[in-house]
């Protein structure tokens, strides 16, 4: 079971693109928006959780069109939440960077992120700690899963709503974002070369 939390914890912690938006949409737009966008990752985490143990994921992903598109969707709806994030902070924003992602926002980005689907995959196919009831040791894997979720996210949110706070020159918020949001497109990339 510590073997099982210590995954838990590094998988989450790494960056991913809930975790680095998290810190962007804190950075960009402050701590109440922050949290809708959050609430709507921990829904969306624990719908696409509930899609790989009950098979459906493995049974949508198995077929190559459905996972390419998924994909395509994937890396297009990332680049959208970067480049909000990344214009949240100037005056040259080409996209409405006014309005934060939002609790929807949060939903839509785990339904179609890679990574949530391989952790979840990873977390609950692998690291069998009570072989005689797989139905407790799954409930105990969603209680585990969450009660380190939460937390990490709500530190990434901090991380990013003190950058927010910070007394900094709009253009150094701007370059703040622009990194964000960079950072997030270079896991995006990551995550189509492995699938390649």
């Amino acid at each position: 079971m510590l073997t099982f939390l210590a995954a838990v914890f590094f998988l989450l912690i790494t960056p991913g693109p809930g975790v680095l938006s998290t810190a962007g949409v804190g950075s960009g737009f402050g701590y109440r928006a922050g949290l809708r966008y959050v609430a709507g990752l921990f829904v969306g985490t624990n719908l696409v959780a509930l899609a790989v143990v009950s098979g459906l994921a493995a049974l949508v992903f198995s077929h190559p069109t459905v996972r390419t598109v998924l994909l395509a969707a994937s890396a297009a709806y990332l680049f959208y939440l970067a480049l909000k994030i990344a214009f949240s902070g100037s005056r040259i924003a080409f996209i409405h960077a006014e309005r934060a992602p939002g609790f929807f926002g949060g939903l839509a980005l785990q339904a179609i992120n890679p990574k949530a689907y391989a952790v979840n995959t990873a977390l609950f196919t692998g690291f069998a700690f009570l072989p005689s009831s797989i139905a407790v040791e799954t409930a105990l894997k969603f209680l585990m899963i969450n009660v380190i979720w939460i937390p990490v996210h709500l530190v990434w949110l901090a991380a990013g709503v003190t950058l927010h706070r910070l007394d900094l020159s709009k253009r150094t918020h701007s370059i703040v974002n622009a990194v964000m949001a960079a950072s997030m497109l270079a896991v995006v990339v990551l995550a189509a070369l492995a699938q390649l």
